[in-house]
């Protein structure tokens, strides 16, 4: 085959360090919107951005071109520059070192975009800690649970 053909959705999810609700209204969808643009930029463009006050969800294909360490890389290390610039009560804004990362089945987008915008009244009755293990047995990932949160 004399192409590189690459079709892969993937469904991130990241916290603010100490789950730190620092994502209010006033900047969420700011946030959004400037994770979209790095997502563009580095061609794995984002299909869905949500969360809630401590965490982020972003639904987007991978790019060929880069690895899914150097996109969470980037992803993180540029917003929480630019997030600490909006006002100074942001100056210590940072993202949790680790992230969740999880391939999603083409048919399946639909379901985990709803999901995506549905976070608000999701986390009503689930804690971050709880979507997250949930997700990590669903995916049958092994983890150790004294290092998911630190």
């Amino acid at each position: 085959m004399s192409q590189s053909l690459s079709q892969v959705y993937v469904h991130a999810t990241f916290s603010t360090k100490d789950h730190q609700p620092l994502i209010d209204k006033n900047i969420k969808n700011r946030i959004y919107e400037y994770l979209a643009g790095i997502c563009k930029t580095l061609q794995c463009p984002a299909l869905q951005i949500g969360g809630y006050n401590d965490h982020i969800h972003i639904l987007f294909r991978l790019s060929k071109n880069i690895t899914q360490a150097k996109l969470m890389e980037e992803v993180k290390k540029s917003s929480s520059k630019w997030i600490k610039t909006i006002d100074t009560k942001y100056k210590n804004f940072y993202w949790q070192d680790g992230y969740g990362i999880f391939s999603v089945n083409p048919s399946e987008i639909q379901i985990v975009t709803d999901y995506i915008k549905n976070q608000e009244e999701h986390h009503r009755n689930k804690t971050f800690r709880e979507e997250l293990i949930a997700f990590l047995k669903k995916y049958k990932v092994e983890y150790d649970e004294r290092y998911l949160f630190t």
